[in-house]
């Protein structure tokens, strides 16, 4: 017969006697947490000694080793000599990223280095000749041609549109700069361009509306003695309407050198504007009085202002830096007035203008330049449609360039210079054809 389940008061006291394990004392338990955490401390103090000393053994070791850089290529010496390093400042103690950021370079670098299958640089066996590229055979015309003693002192952005003007194409200037600096045969030419400056108030749209003039000194035939030059400009062109060259700077000399070019050039003066400085010369009584009788509209800089008249200071740089300029200085006057006639031909006719879209001043003065740039125009689209493989977009745009836009500061009141009073003076053809800018002492 089964027994009966006991009841809830018998339960109770059948229950096993509770077993009593002995407790650890709350003040041993926190010191060995203690304990713990200063042995993790101390190795980590250990380590990042250690890491310290290999760092420092590190820095000698690689003492003049030249790394990193976006993209830069290192010689596979020079990757086993970093892999070492490496791998005994790691041995020392040292972590990789550690490491790697004292070499300055990237820690990925070394792991792909470590690699046998990838121990040479893979961009070398990714070069591929280019569909654009020029043959040897035209490289080494294009050197021969940059090199010629005809086109000697003259940048490609001044040989281009020379071969332009004679049918030729055969490179894009940055193509000749590339080949110039890859080669390293001869420096390049320095470029006479000047620089640009922003748009001004006055528009000069056809020659002798405004001219621009100032004088510059020349070394003379004995010491601390100076020639003068006298030099008018119109800015339109940039053309040399005439030049004088006298041994002081004298308000009359100017005077008469103002009525000389007018004349030389068949100008009818009457509404020109004339651009200076501030010089004493310029704004003599005599020269004053010249200007008013010719009806001439003088314009000066303002006071303390060294940019008011670039045309006519880029052309005495553009002079003094001429690659026929003498190192020296001028043995006399006549000689001295002889370069300059020479110089004068050659920057009238043959110098072709950075501003003017390397056209010659003559040819922008007598209008020749429409002609010339539809000429470069054709043979830049023979050339495009010969290899239409080398252009990336359209040819080069050979256009006239936009009229000047200039500042001029009227000596008579803020309001006396009209738009309306700015009337081009009509040339003499049959005299301004054959003048060629020089007059002579």
């Amino acid at each position: 017969m089964r027994e009966p389940y006991p009841k809830p008061s018998e339960r109770a006291n059948t229950r096993a006697a509770p077993s009593f394990r002995r407790a650890r004392p709350r003040g041993v338990a926190a010191t060995t947490g203690q304990v713990k955490e200063l042995g993790r401390e101390l190795s980590r103090k250990e380590q990042a000694l250690a890491e310290a000393r290999a760092l420092v053994t590190l820095s000698k070791n690689a003492k003049g080793l030249v790394l990193g850089g976006r993209g830069r290529l290192h010689a596979p010496d020079v990757r086993r000599q970093v892999c070492r390093l490496v791998a005994q400042a790691m041995a020392d103690g040292a972590r990789l990223s550690s490491a790697c950021r004292l070499l300055g370079i990237s820690g990925r670098s070394v792991q792909r280095w470590r690699k046998h299958e990838r121990a040479q640089d893979g961009r070398l066996q990714a070069r591929r000749r280019p569909a654009n590229r020029l043959s040897d055979q035209e490289r080494g015309l294009v050197l021969d041609l940059l090199h010629a003693p005809g086109f000697q002192g003259l940048s490609p952005r001044q040989i281009v549109p020379r071969l332009a003007d004679q049918g030729v194409y055969l490179a894009s200037e940055s193509t000749m700069y590339r080949l110039l600096r890859s080669h390293k045969r001869a420096e390049c030419a320095k470029d006479l361009r000047t620089r640009a400056r922003r748009g001004l108030e006055r528009r000069v749209w056809a020659p002798n509306q405004v001219w621009s003039w100032d004088i510059t000194y020349l070394n003379g035939p004995l010491r601390g003695s100076f020639l003068y030059l006298y030099m008018m400009m119109d800015v339109f062109s940039r053309r040399i309407m005439g030049w004088k060259i006298h041994r002081e700077e004298r308000a009359e000399h100017a005077a008469r050198f103002v009525r000389a070019v007018c004349e030389e050039n068949g100008i009818n003066p009457a509404g020109l504007v004339l651009h200076s400085d501030n010089g004493r010369p310029m704004k003599g009584t005599t020269m004053l009085g010249t200007l008013r009788q010719l009806g001439i509209m003088p314009s000066f800089s303002r006071p303390q202002v060294s940019n008011d008249n670039p045309h006519a200071e880029a052309l005495f740089s553009l002079m003094k830096r001429h690659k026929d300029y003498p190192a020296s200085a001028f043995s006399s006057l006549e000689s001295a007035c002889a370069w300059m006639a020479r110089f004068t031909s050659w920057y009238n006719d043959e110098h072709r203008h950075g501003s003017l879209c390397f056209v010659s001043p003559n040819d922008r003065y007598f209008g020749r330049d429409d002609s010339v740039l539809a000429r470069r125009r054709r043979v830049y689209e023979e050339a495009r449609r010969q290899a239409p493989v080398r252009w990336s977009s359209g040819p080069r745009r050979w256009s006239p360039p936009v009229p000047v836009h200039m500042t001029v500061w009227p000596s008579v009141g803020p309001h006396a210079l009209q738009e309306e009073y700015i009337i081009p003076a009509t040339p003499l053809l049959a005299n301004a054809q054959s003048h060629h800018g020089g007059i002579l002492v």
